[in-house]
């Protein structure tokens, strides 16, 4: 018992490895072994080190030395994670699994859980060991085979073990407790239809004074209402949770208002995991609820004043606080806070934070777009960074924000953004602001001025019916041929290599039969003559050329044979 008391501590004496005659080589620690490997300087050497060792363990396994198995075991998942094959030291891991010693137990479940996934056979010799390690009365042995059951338990074992997990999630013991409602989450995400078991069994430990069970009970109980069936099965659920709400509202206000707690504090902020937990379940209970809603607002509201925005941790609470609100019935002040938290998101240097506050912003504008339009301002400058991702989402919002009041800011940023935006962003960025400034232009005359310089910066990427709809909306106000036509001789001559969009509707507007068109274009080609050659003859022999196309009466002409004066 001493000699094996000694090789399970890593400590053997020298006396005893002689002892040991041909296994003196199995008396490599763990942590020779991994000083071995990295002292490697190349891949062979590695691979040479471990096939030595993997010779080695294999003749230990052979020769049953049961002294070494633990040892052996441990550095195979060393070795497991380095990448290289282990696959043969399954079987060893379950003669582990039923020792009585709790050293070899622990080694033996953490290969079941690395080494072994709930699609093995293999995995259903462990069943049994598994079902009598749940009724051990040394409760962290429990403890371990409730890991390894909600980590790679399959659907079978789930049906056979659910009986004994239920009983474990009442437990007196919190260590045990807490383990076992984990293990409750893995039984009801893989047989749904145990769910009605633990219904009932979550609710007191909604009420703990034990952070551990309460965060485990929290998780569960989200597990069961995500797993419910859609319609009635989810809504009876979600009445029956709804009875707790103000226990969740007082647990929430004590984390906010308590006072240091050095076991539970993270970077000042009092267990913001168990916050976290507990804001999601407060939202999934407070939809489609006035009366819930009406018993959380005052706490969020708390929790969103009280936090402190200056660290990750704080953000990831005010965040959650923002999702609640926005999710729940709250009143217009209350979603104005959360807004206005996002707002203060935008301003964070950190880019996975701007991230998040521009696509949670995407969500809410279709809310409260008002509250969204007060940082119009710091979303138009996200169209600056330097991150793609960022600049995408402050896109995708401003096209959101675009109304009647403010077209005309909003079109003019994402014009200046046009002319120096990537190539990847062009034929979207065209599209949605030519639909932009369609449906919001105040008057003809902006919406003809800004088609006209989308297509000059667009060029390729300014879409087809674009084009037809500027013809259309032109030939049919009279009052605008006049201001139309000059605009657009404006431009070709600005563009002398003007592309197919803007000559196609000049040309098209050109070829049309109308007399004030007709006049106009004239006293257009006759002002050519004071520009010089090199100006206009290329746009004016385009936009003719293009005029063949749509009226029969005007012949396509060359370059060359445009007469320009001197």
């Amino acid at each position: 018992v001493g000699r094996r008391a000694c090789v399970r501590l890593g400590r053997e004496p020298a006396a005893l490895r002689q002892a040991a005659g041909g296994r003196a080589a199995m008396s490599t620690r763990l942590r020779d072994l991994i000083k071995a490997v990295r002292a490697c300087k190349t891949q062979n050497e590695e691979r040479a080190v471990i096939s030595k060792e993997l010779s080695e363990i294999r003749s230990s396994f052979k020769k049953n030395e049961v002294d070494y198995r633990q040892r052996c075991v441990a550095k195979l998942l060393y070795i497991h994670t380095l990448g290289y094959s282990t696959a043969f030291a399954q079987m060893e891991c379950l003669n582990l699994i039923v020792s009585q010693y709790y050293s070899d137990k622990r080694i033996g479940y953490l290969g079941l859980m690395l080494l072994l996934d709930e699609r093995q056979e293999v995995l259903m010799l462990v069943t049994n060991s598994l079902k009598s390690d749940l009724l051990h009365p040394n409760h962290f042995i429990v403890g371990l085979a409730l890991c390894s059951l909600g980590n790679i338990a399959s659907p079978e074992m789930c049906q056979d073990c659910a009986p004994d997990v239920s009983k474990l999630v009442q437990s007196s013991n919190p260590y045990i407790r807490k383990k076992a409602a984990l293990c409750a989450v893995r039984v009801v995400r893989k047989v749904p239809e145990l769910r009605e078991t633990f219904v009932e069994l979550v609710k007191p430990m909604l009420g703990e004074r034990n952070h551990g069970v309460l965060l485990t009970g929290t998780t569960l109980a989200l597990e069961l209402v995500r797993t419910a069936a859609p319609g009635a099965a989810r809504k009876k659920l979600v009445k029956q949770f709804r009875a707790l709400v103000p226990q969740l509202v007082r647990t929430l206000r004590a984390l906010t208002t308590s006072a240091y707690a050095p076991e539970y504090d993270v970077n000042g902020v009092t267990d913001p995991f168990l916050q976290v937990k507990v804001l999601r379940l407060l939202r999934v209970l407070g939809a489609n609820s006035s009366e819930a809603s009406e018993h959380m607002s005052d706490v969020l509201a708390t929790v969103a004043t009280n936090t402190d925005g200056a660290r990750n941790v704080g953000n990831a609470i005010l965040y959650e606080v923002v999702q609640t609100i926005m999710t729940i019935k709250s009143e217009t002040a209350l979603k104005v806070l959360a807004v206005n938290i996002l707002g203060r998101f935008l301003a964070n240097r950190d880019n996975n934070i701007r991230y998040v506050a521009l696509a949670t912003l995407g969500k809410v504008v279709s809310v409260d777009a008002a509250a969204v339009q007060r940082h119009r301002n710091t979303i138009v400058d996200c169209l600056k960074d330097a991150d793609v991702s960022i600049r995408r989402r402050a896109l995708d919002l401003i096209y959101a924000l675009v109304n009647e009041n403010n077209v005309r800011v909003l079109v003019r940023e994402l014009l200046n953004f046009l002319l120096i935006s990537d190539v990847q962003f062009r034929p979207e960025l065209t599209a949605k602001l030519c639909a932009v400034t369609e449906r919001y232009a105040p008057n003809k005359r902006w919406l003809v001025d800004t088609m006209l310089r989308v297509m000059s910066a667009a060029g390729a990427y300014v879409p087809d019916d674009v084009c037809t709809n500027l013809i259309f909306v032109i030939s049919q106000s009279p009052d605008m041929h006049a201001y139309a036509v000059r605009r657009m001789y404006a431009a070709l001559v600005a563009e002398p290599n003007a592309h197919a969009s803007l000559t196609t509707t000049s040309a098209a507007l050109t070829a049309s039969r109308t007399t004030a068109l007709l006049k106009y274009v004239a006293v257009m080609f006759a002002c050519s003559s004071m520009m010089r050659p090199s100006e206009s003859s290329g746009a004016i022999c385009a936009m003719t050329r293009q005029c063949s196309r749509y009226s029969s009466f005007v012949q396509p002409v060359s370059k060359s044979s445009v007469r320009m004066p001197l």
